[in-house]
């Protein structure tokens, strides 16, 4: 067992499932912990079982007189922005803030992979994870894709890989993060309203690959300018990937095939998933599952059989004709783009969600081929703006989600795709995009059945 945390009086704040798993690991290794969630208690079934264990609990808010008691460590949920008064306290007082993912970092026996990006985080870490099943080491899935980072690497071994999707919120809470292999897939304006900046934004991204040394790798975009300037200050072993260039040395796709260096690897028609960015999460996935050991058989065998992840252009069902696809993980505007620039058909996109005070203006040389928008949440109106300067003529509202289904299909032909691509998070209505989708898919089977 783990030696490094025990004694040390450390404070979780913020629970959800990664405040519960780090408050748990660091209770078994020995800690002293508190944690401090703003759910009231008698709401609140993870703290009552916390406190139930012998871990202090302090619900209800976050008082600041609680950074007086000594604490060598603040472990915070990632949704907890550093303006909140006690994170802002704590770095005042010198306290070390960090998110679970250091954690998982600090105990893991096993070798991480870890991916991020702003878009495609999703489908490449599961594309990893799936080749590098029949390898020597046996992969685990973890972070926003699975289990809580933290609780893996407590089970994993030597003879284990954890492949950990990651977000700028997490890295921003690291300090010794090291994984053996970074993948860095694109960037683009997203979360301004957590990071302010799109630099500051960046530099939380880039943390992927700050303590990596020349015995580590980095897999990055080559076609992604502000990716590639993070990639040439690393100090790993560089693997570019580009759909748009001949590296010679990387990953690349020429004569419709893609190529590892100068060999021909697969033929981009035997790949099932749809959309160009898919082919950059691709190319993403077979550089770092190469580089951790997997069978290139395996790795053609998922790229011929792999259909995608649920909420990420998910194909619903075909109904008289309609192609309903669940794209609701398209929680930003390059997100939206890139699924609908997978398609070519007429398209009726359900869009809106959570105003984080962006202008749609980006999205609307994408919406060539959309014929009716149905938009709803806070940012309908900006988004209806931008549909009618792109000449879409008809442009409807939806309170909910039921709702809006029911127009696009009204107001669509056989032949034509029913795309839900938010281009939003989806706080303003829903939990979280999955619940999103989830209302999305459930909308398509009881308008299906009925009609």
């Amino acid at each position: 067992m783990d030696m490094q945390y025990k004694g040390r009086k450390i404070l979780v704040l913020g629970l959800a499932k990664s405040g519960e798993a780090a408050a748990r690991l660091l209770y078994r290794l020995g800690a002293f912990v508190t944690v401090n969630d703003s759910k009231p208690y008698e709401e609140n079934d993870q703290a009552q079982k916390l406190e139930q264990l012998g871990i202090k609990v302090i619900c209800g808010h976050h008082p600041l007189e609680l950074l007086d008691e000594g604490f060598e460590m603040v472990v915070k949920n990632p949704g907890i922005p550093y303006s909140n008064p006690i994170v802002s306290e704590a770095i005042n007082k010198g306290i070390t803030v960090v998110t679970e993912i250091e954690l998982a970092s600090a105990i893991s026996p096993a070798e991480i992979v870890a991916i991020t990006g702003s878009n495609g985080k999703t489908t490449t870490t599961t594309l990893i994870y799936e080749m590098l099943k029949n390898s020597l080491r046996t992969p685990l899935l973890a972070g926003n894709i699975g289990t809580v980072a933290c609780e893996v690497a407590e089970h994993a071994t030597e003879q284990n890989v954890i492949v950990l999707e990651v977000s700028s919120f997490q890295l921003l809470g690291t300090k010794s993060f090291k994984p053996k292999v970074s993948v860095f897939l694109n960037l683009f304006d997203a979360h301004l309203d957590y990071h302010g900046t799109k630099d500051e934004y960046l530099h939380a991204k880039a943390r992927i690959t700050v303590n990596q040394t020349s015995e580590d790798y980095l897999v990055f975009n080559a076609d992604d300018e502000a990716v590639s300037k993070v990639a040439h200050s690393s100090k790993a072993k560089l693997i570019p990937f580009s759909t748009k260039r001949d590296l010679k040395s990387g990953l690349y796709v020429k004569n419709g095939w893609i190529y590892v260096d100068d060999e021909s690897l697969v033929k981009i028609d035997s790949i099932v998933l749809p959309g160009e960015h898919n082919l950059e999460n691709i190319l993403a996935a077979i550089g770092a599952a190469l580089t951790m050991g997997a069978k290139r058989e395996q790795i053609e065998h998922v790229l011929k059989t792999f259909t995608g992840v649920e909420h990420r252009l998910q194909f619903v069902k075909e109904y008289q004709g309609r192609r309903f696809y669940n794209d609701s993980k398209a929680t930003n505007i390059l997100a939206s783009q890139k699924a609908l620039e997978s398609f070519s058909q007429p398209t009726i996109l359900l869009a809106g969600g959570l105003d984080r005070g962006n202008e749609f203006g980006e999205l609307a040389p994408s919406l060539v081929h959309v014929k009716v928008l149905v938009t709803f949440g806070e940012t309908k109106d900006k988004l209806a703006k931008v549909a009618e300067q792109a000449g879409i003529e008809t442009i409807l509202f939806a309170e909910q989600m039921e709702e809006a289904v029911r127009l696009a299909y009204k107001h669509s032909l056989s032949g034509d795709i029913i795309l839900l691509s938010p281009a939003c998070a989806s706080w303003d209505q829903y939990k979280t995009f999955e619940e999103r989708g989830k209302r999305f898919v459930e909308a398509v089977q009881r308008l299906t059945v009925k009609l």
